[in-house]
């Protein structure tokens, strides 16, 4: 399949590492470290995850604050709304801009675990709702990045449902996207050139994820929708009592595919870092 991305230069490229909010006492002490590690290749931003229903808010703001402090790199709080309302998400917007903050991740999110099937969702039911609330409350003061689903969200109908969706988010005004993780290339052209005929020219950033663990991995994507073709999944069955093995072989199908996607024209790269830097690091030397 050939692209249509539009082709930049190389000092165009931006890369980006995600974090989450430690969840416990010996992942808060080592944080520090690994961000340090990450923030000496100059990333353009870290974004910082946000709990179901808001269960992690308090810990995304000192996270995505401590990054600020201790770099001085942007950093972008994950903000979700499903399950919220409209007071509380204000408030929050109202605290990221009195920090300085200038850049969101605007998602819908999960619903909290303690909620049953009967209860409202909320004052917000979608992604496209929280972005339009965003602009009409404060401008373009944030820099509003979105979700992308290449292969569909999970919970989508059909991908043309899916893609109406993510339209809808840019028509709400989004200035970027952020893709779900993907090891297809293919996955992201085909989304891309759908974009293209839909007149969406946002930049829309692949998600990366490093392969380290054969388990988590196979759990993370039944859970998000992510495909692991049949000829990777067969080889780290075949290495997952094999450590070094297995990273070597997850390095170079990563590798091969981060290549693949700025050869033809990506706009950049946002790895999933899990909290590790080393994984993530070997990927951006190579």
């Amino acid at each position: 399949m050939t692209s249509h991305v539009p082709r930049l230069t190389s000092h165009e490229i931006h890369f980006s590492f995600e974090l989450f909010p430690p969840r416990t006492p010996a992942g808060a002490e080592k944080l520090p470290a690994i961000v340090a590690q990450l923030a000496a290749v100059q990333p353009a931003f870290f974004s910082v995850t946000y709990g179901a229903g808001g269960s992690d808010q308090q810990g995304t703001y000192e996270t995505v604050m401590r990054v600020i402090d201790d770099t001085g790199i942007d950093a972008a709080p994950h903000l979700t709304c499903v399950g919220s309302t409209r007071a509380n998400i204000a408030a929050l917007l109202q605290k990221y801009r009195d920090s300085g903050i200038r850049r969101i991740v605007a998602l819908r999110g999960d619903l909290p675990a303690t909620a049953v099937s009967s209860e409202a969702p909320g004052e917000f039911r979608y992604a496209n709702e929280l972005v339009s609330f965003i602009r009409e409350t404060h401008g373009q003061h944030f820099t509003l990045e979105v979700a992308a689903y290449p292969e569909m969200h999970p919970q989508a109908p059909n991908p043309d449902a899916d893609f109406d969706n993510f339209r809808r988010k840019v028509a709400a005004g989004a200035d970027g996207a952020v893709t779900q993780y993907f090891f297809a290339a293919d996955a992201y052209f085909d989304f891309m050139e759908r974009c293209s005929r839909a007149g969406i020219a946002i930049p829309v950033v692949p998600g990366i994820m490093p392969i380290t663990n054969f388990a988590q991995l196979t759990r993370f994507s039944a859970a998000c929708g992510a495909d692991i073709p049949r000829w990777i999944r067969l080889r780290l069955e075949q290495y997952q009592d094999d450590k070094q093995a297995l990273l070597d072989f997850g390095l170079d199908v990563v590798t091969r595919l981060s290549s693949t996607l700025l050869d033809n024209g990506a706009p950049g790269l946002h790895f999933y870092t899990l909290n590790q830097a080393e994984p993530t690091l070997r990927l951006w030397k190579n």
